[in-house]
């Protein structure tokens, strides 16, 4: 067999052929990927349905009426809506920014094996994860203790550090970023500080970009803590307000006798199914526009430290 005959076999062929299985597997990924997309499609379509039809009819995906009613019953509370929101950006930006910073330090400073009190502080961060004082407890302490009640931070601070997130940043510095960097750094005289803002801090962000998407996510859909401790209208972020609405409509619909005046304002009927679906659209729907944008970083960053070189 002539030379060029043993390179030819040995180069990879440009185009791979397919095997039945890969079809098959591609299959059932689509198939299971229709079923997991079929009951936000659902949702969607049930906040613009006819209150009327699906009482009569249930839901469907091709209802035989459409209808703002449930949208409006929610878009109608305008100027607090938008506040609620405002609020809701605030805080989940905010907090987002100030637990990555901080659990990115917190997960620098335990990756070093040369700092002293890195096995102390990791034995001490995971205590919170096994051990908790309850509800009540932190009740005490931030309203009694802090003097936080009504204030923002009590919505920012809660979740802020959590162990899970600065262990994926510590096995990401550990498996991820070279040793050789750090010690070079500090050969050529640079501090902790240097070596973590110039050089850990740059080289992390694909696990930033994760653990900030799973942050951000919490931050937006908590409604918990501002029920416990907001009781300024201007203070209470979106998923509050809807628990809000979504209470008073429940209360309208349990009262004997509604006021002609709500009715007409509902338009003749209250929108109790679509309305709750209309208030999980305006809930879910910025998530779904941002989440296509960090896809690769969330991905890239949960699968950190699965395989090494």
């Amino acid at each position: 067999m002539s030379k060029k005959g043993n390179m030819a076999d040995l180069a990879p062929s440009k185009k791979e052929k397919k095997g039945p299985g890969q079809y098959i597997l591609g299959f059932f990924l689509l198939l299971y990927t229709l079923f997991c997309l079929l009951p936000v499609v659902l949702v969607f379509v049930a906040a613009f349905s006819d209150e009327t039809a699906i009482n009569q009819n249930g839901f469907a995906f091709w209802p035989k009426k459409w209808s703002m009613a449930g949208m409006n019953s929610v878009l109608k509370y305008g100027t607090k809506l938008f506040t609620s929101y405002g609020v809701t950006i605030f805080i989940t930006v905010g907090g987002t920014a100030l637990g990555l910073l901080v659990m990115s330090m917190f997960a620098y400073s335990i990756s070093r094996r040369e700092f002293r009190l890195s096995k102390f502080l990791s034995v001490y961060l995971l205590i919170p994860m096994l051990f908790q004082g309850g509800q009540l407890a932190g009740y005490v302490v931030f309203t009694s203790m802090y003097h936080l009640k009504d204030s923002l931070w009590l919505l920012v601070l809660p979740l802020c550090v959590t162990t899970m997130n600065v262990i994926i940043l510590r096995t990401y510095i550990t498996n991820s970023i070279p040793a050789e960097l750090m010690e070079a750094a500090k050969i050529d005289g640079a501090g902790e500080y240097r070596t973590f803002f110039q050089i850990t801090f740059p080289l992390l962000k694909p696990s930033l970009a994760a653990v900030g998407f799973m942050m951000a996510t919490a931050y937006w859909n908590d409604w918990q803590n501002a029920l416990l401790y907001i009781t300024s209208d201007n203070k209470k972020p979106l998923q509050l307000l809807l628990v809000n609405i979504q209470k008073s409509i429940e209360f309208l619909l349990s009262a004997g006798n509604v006021p002609s005046s709500v009715l007409a304002a509902m338009g003749g009927t209250i929108p109790q199914y679509s309305a709750t679906m209309a208030t999980v659209v305006v809930v879910i729907a910025p998530i779904m526009v941002v989440y296509p944008f960090f896809q690769k970083y969330f991905i890239k960053g949960l699968t950190v430290g699965s395989v090494k070189g």
